[in-house]
């Protein structure tokens, strides 16, 4: 095993029955899971290479049962680990023997919606999608859109502050996200911010977004909807190689032009993608982009002429424009389906960083010749507008040391973000994978400040605590 978790609390571990006698005293029986073969649903999340069996499992069905639990807990010194729907990629999730996991799926309602200010409140276990679905009635929608949407929860989207192929143009979740309720680690409940665009005072919900479950527990948000354009068309450009479709995006967003999204696929993941959806992507290109812009169809049919001219310097294969709805829903099936689809034929690690978009063409040939060097194939596809980059490191789960070299092959890509001016993490946040890795983008000064502010939240480090920060010299409050 690579990545090291510290030692479970043995006199927690000592105390486990105890500790469900009094969890089973806050919540219904069938909120409360217990035996082994229940808890091992919850061993692990979307970093599947690593499991750990947690002490007790927690599904509340609302705030003021969230808030006895926290109470409960931090009274008896038991950590606390917040899972929403276990997609998170980077170990954010995984608990160990001495955690009880506090899980908000049972939390999925609407609390209200308010068209006129262009606001939705919902509890935090709901789907990123179930809220567009909610409001799609009246022609609104919530902008951002990771690809695990169907499944992946608001309160994970705030916990990693969670982006998308449209947050080109809509921004992540921090950038709609106006309001949660916050239960702490002693239980104590509180409103930040709400449905006005500015809250006075700190900003502490700017804090909260992105803190990967560390300074507390969203029960409840208020997020941003916004009306839907009056239509979209995706167009396909394929390119004979990496960096003439790393030139081309760099060239669209200094031309001052603002799609909804630009998608990036390498050949493997063309491939790949196309094996399973039929989407009709071009199958001898080097790299694909998928460029989407909306408006009126005078504005798409502008913009995308204005594309096509960018995209012609740059040796285009093929530029293909969407003429239906059904062809642009079959584009964007590839796209969404990349991750499902890789895991059909292979085992992998999705890494998340984040570089400069004049680095691409660059970034993208040393991915490969990393990946290379440890006899691996990679699978490029990400969101290439903001330099999002989800490099799909392919390995075999079966074969002695092939885990460790993937993991060291994302090491240094992700090193690599960094030194070319980007950082760790687009949307997946930080985890138990890139832990350790935080010394090469911070100062020890700068990670003694951060963790400071944590210990304000947590004094005690019973919020995931075996996440973010590296394991080794951490601040005592």
């Amino acid at each position: 095993m690579s990545i090291a978790f510290p030692a479970p609390d043995a006199g927690v571990v000592a105390r486990r029955e105890a500790i469900v006698e009094g969890l089973a005293a806050l919540v219904a029986p069938e909120a409360l899971v217990t035996t082994e073969d229940e808890r091992r649903a919850f061993e692990t999340d979307g970093l599947t290479a690593y499991r750990k069996m947690p002490l007790a499992v927690v599904l509340p069905s609302t705030t003021a049962e969230v808030s006895a639990v926290m109470a409960f807990c931090h009274a008896n010194g038991v950590p606390v680990v917040a899972r929403g729907a276990g997609t998170s990629l980077a170990g954010g999730a995984i608990a160990q023997e001495d955690a009880v996991i506090l899980g908000v799926g049972k939390m999925t309602r609407i609390l209200d919606l308010d068209f006129a200010n262009r606001t939705a409140r919902v509890e935090a276990g709901i789907t990123n999608l179930a809220i567009s679905g909610a409001v799609a009635h009246e022609g609104f929608f919530y902008a951002p859109d990771p690809s695990s949407q169907l499944a992946c929860t608001i309160a994970g989207n705030i916990a990693m502050n969670s982006g998308g192929a449209h947050c080109l143009k809509y921004g992540v979740t921090t950038n709609n996200l106006m309001g949660v309720t916050l239960v702490t680690n002693d239980g104590t409940v509180v409103e930040l911010g709400g449905q006005h665009l500015d809250a006075p005072g700190y900003d502490l919900l700017g804090l909260i977004c992105g803190s990967e479950g560390q300074l507390g527990i969203v029960t409840e948000a208020t997020v941003r909807i916004l009306r839907s354009a009056e239509g979209a068309r995706p167009a396909l450009v394929g390119f004979s190689s990496v960096e003439d479709a790393g030139a081309c995006t760099a060239a669209i967003i200094a031309a001052g032009i603002i799609p909804v999204a630009i998608e990036y696929m390498d050949r493997e993941a063309i491939l790949i993608t196309d094996d399973f959806s039929g989407a009709g992507y071009p199958r001898d290109a080097a790299a694909m982009l998928i460029i989407e812009v909306e408006g009126s169809d005078e504005e798409c049919t502008d913009m995308l002429a204005r594309i096509e001219a960018i995209a012609a310097r740059f040796n285009p294969t093929s530029i293909r424009v969407s003429k239906s709805e059904a062809e642009s829903a079959a584009i964007w099936k590839g796209r969404k389906s990349a991750f499902g689809a890789t895991g059909r034929i292979s085992d992998y690690i999705c890494m998340d960083g984040t570089i400069p978009t004049g680095q691409l063409g660059p970034v993208l040939e040393r991915i490969g010749a990393i990946c290379a060097e440890q006899g691996l194939r990679v699978a490029n596809v990400f969101h290439a507008g903001d330099g999002n980059l989800h490099p799909l490191i392919l390995f075999d789960i079966n074969k002695p040391g092939e885990l460790q070299k993937a993991e060291a092959a994302g090491d240094a890509i992700l090193k690599l973000c960094v030194e070319v001016g980007g950082c760790l993490t687009g949307e997946h946040g930080v985890g138990i994978e890139k832990r350790e890795l935080m010394r090469f983008q911070y100062a020890q000064a700068d990670l003694e400040q951060q963790m400071r502010v944590r210990n304000v939240f947590d004094p005690a480090w019973l919020m995931n605590p075996a996440k973010v920060f590296p394991l080794e010299g951490r601040v005592a409050a």
